[in-house]
């Protein structure tokens, strides 16, 4: 059997704030980092604390273009950024994408911001490497690489976000992370961009017993996730954005809940590869 057409390995699976320790151990404590292997072309999609060990993985390969695209820019997506070993290798081409961010605003704006003292002692001049800022408007297709389409659409998150539909030689993967569900009611451009992919990433960071104590906070539930993916007939399901106080036997439920509900379903781990 050759490789497949997409490979996702999760780096950090966490929303809000890394959690590590003794009761987040199986699962991983480290917030959104999902790499994504297009044949011979990588997509990192956010640079939450689970991209540093990435980068250390990345920095022991030969050098290629690859691409990192934002959800969108709240702390616990872009955090990790600081410590991503080949943005400060020289020879290294970084394309950073972004679809959120609001007019006059711009993904390398938020970034300097970030790394300003007194928040961060350095700044994004620090990076060695050769560094292109690719802002784009939530719902167009881009095309990073030859035979990779990325489609997208605006999120309902506060400050907004993007979800992404990976398509490569015949296969497609959606990250849809970030969003607020309205109860009852299924968002036609969330149906739209998951129709019939092989697999979605989607948040899950609340049950539907949490979800009514936490509207406003711009998350979703795993059994929404199912909902969804039976509406637009989608594959597989990897339920993603762990609340950090879901320590692993929390998770160990909702894994067993999911399956039952709906066979196949995975609950995301730090170090999974899935082959689509």
């Amino acid at each position: 059997m050759g490789d497949p057409a997409i490979s996702v390995t999760f780096w950090g699976v966490r929303g809000s704030i890394a959690c590590a320790g003794p009761d987040t151990a199986r699962y991983g404590g480290n917030t959104a980092c999902v790499e994504m292997r297009c044949g011979d072309h990588r997509l990192i999609f956010d640079a939450g604390t689970g991209i540093r060990p990435l980068g250390q993985a990345m920095a022991a390969e030969p050098a290629m273009p690859f691409d990192l695209l934002f959800s969108h820019t709240h702390l616990d997506h872009v955090v990790g950024l600081p410590f991503f070993a080949p943005a400060m290798m020289s020879g290294r081409q970084l394309t950073l994408r972004a679809g959120h961010l609001l007019p006059g605003r711009t993904l390398e704006g938020a970034l300097r911001q970030m790394m300003t003292p007194p928040l961060f002692p350095v700044p994004v001049d620090i990076f060695a490497a050769d560094l292109v800022f690719a802002d784009f408007l939530a719902g167009e297709t881009l095309h990073p690489r030859p035979g990779v389409t990325i489609r997208t659409c605006p999120l309902p998150h506060p400050d907004g976000a993007t979800g992404y539909r990976v398509e490569h030689a015949g296969r497609s993967v959606a990250y849809v992370t970030d969003l607020e569900h309205r109860a009852g009611l299924r968002d036609p451009a969330v149906l739209d961009l998951v129709r019939g992919a092989d697999l979605m990433i989607y948040d899950a960071t609340y049950t539907d017993a949490e979800f009514p104590a936490r509207i406003g906070w711009g998350h979703s539930t795993w059994q929404e996730a199912l909902r969804i993916a039976d509406a637009a007939d989608v594959g597989r399901v990897v339920l993603f954005h762990h609340d950090p106080s879901h320590d692993d036997r929390f998770m160990d439920g909702v894994a067993r809940d999911a399956e039952r509900s709906r066979p196949g379903t995975t609950v995301a781990r730090e170090g999974m590869t899935i082959a689509v």
